[in-house]
């Protein structure tokens, strides 16, 4: 709390003014960068109209999804929500809420609106959100909480992404 009030530049009673406990403020970050890592679905990004620009969406949403988890903060929160779920389980909740179950809701809400245009495979679409964020993933987050194996590169990121998106557009 010392670093995040020196940084920020205002006192330790200021900042429990605004957040009740460390808790409350790892909350509020969480939620934060998790909606800044969803931008690619905001819910003012018009629904694509074609298949290509769908794909663009998807490979958007999975390159920023990467980006933001592999980022070593980000990494060392989740580490923290693991090693703290007896004392503190409001963490973890708040990282799976904010971050996984989020990005599966929105996704599923758009790969609804793309199959009413045609433009996604057809199935439940929950399932579908689930392919993808599979295919994205694999067991990369794992072996990056368990420090054996670097961060991606871009390169890796947007193969990935693209292969994540391959498994939820229809066919031409």
């Amino acid at each position: 709390m010392l670093d995040i009030v020196t940084r920020a530049r205002v006192s330790k009673r200021d900042l429990y003014a605004l957040f009740n406990n460390k808790h409350a403020l790892l909350a509020a970050c969480i939620s934060e960068r998790a909606q800044q890592m969803r931008r690619p679905l905001d819910t003012t990004t018009p629904v694509p109209q074609t298949q290509d620009a769908l794909a663009a969406l998807l490979v958007a949403l999975g390159v920023s999804i990467l980006k933001t988890v592999c980022h070593p903060d980000v990494l060392t929160v989740f580490r923290l929500a693991i090693a703290e779920s007896d004392r503190a389980p409001a963490v973890a909740r708040t990282l799976d809420s904010s971050g996984r179950e989020a990005n599966r809701k929105a996704l599923t809400l758009l790969i609804r609106k793309a199959q009413a245009r045609g433009l996604a495979l057809a199935g439940e679409p929950a399932a579908l959100a689930d392919r993808y964020l599979t295919v994205l993933w694999g067991d990369l987050l794992i072996r990056l909480l368990m420090r054996v194996r670097e961060a991606p590169k871009e390169r890796e990121i947007e193969a990935r992404a693209r292969a994540a998106t391959e498994s939820l557009i229809a066919p031409r």
